[in-house]
């Protein structure tokens, strides 16, 4: 015999039936976030007011790169993130739907093109 208390019938199911994974989704990637984002803004700073020479040397080492490129993915993931549960708290109907689009393929395309532009100055 099988025996279920409510609880266990009810662990990891959010409204969605996945609000435990993206809740803990947004808290390590804002975890992450805010270790890293600090570290960029000082690596950027440094590289901000040279000339085009300096920022171009600077962005071109592996480490400021790879910074960068780990600032633009996980940034934008948790943008989208964020944003997807903002639409499905306000929105209803089509429109969530749309909107999720919208958000999704907007983050994915700024992602592809910040990564880009990090490869044309990096390599």
């Amino acid at each position: 015999m099988r025996y279920l208390t409510a609880r266990k019938r009810a662990e990891g199911k959010g409204a969605s039936g996945t609000g435990t994974e993206h809740f803990w989704y947004m808290k390590v990637s804002g975890a992450g976030l805010a270790l890293i984002i600090p570290v960029f803004v000082v690596a950027f700073g440094r590289a901000l007011g040279g000339t085009r020479e300096e920022v171009l040397a600077a962005f071109a080492h592996p480490a400021m790169a790879i910074l960068t490129g780990l600032v633009i993915f996980f940034g934008l993931r948790h943008f989208a993130a964020g944003a997807q549960t903002m639409i499905e708290d306000y929105s209803h109907g089509s429109t969530r739907r749309a909107l999720i689009i919208a958000v999704t393929v907007l983050s994915y395309g700024m992602i592809a093109t910040g990564l880009f532009a990090l490869a044309k100055i990096a390599l």
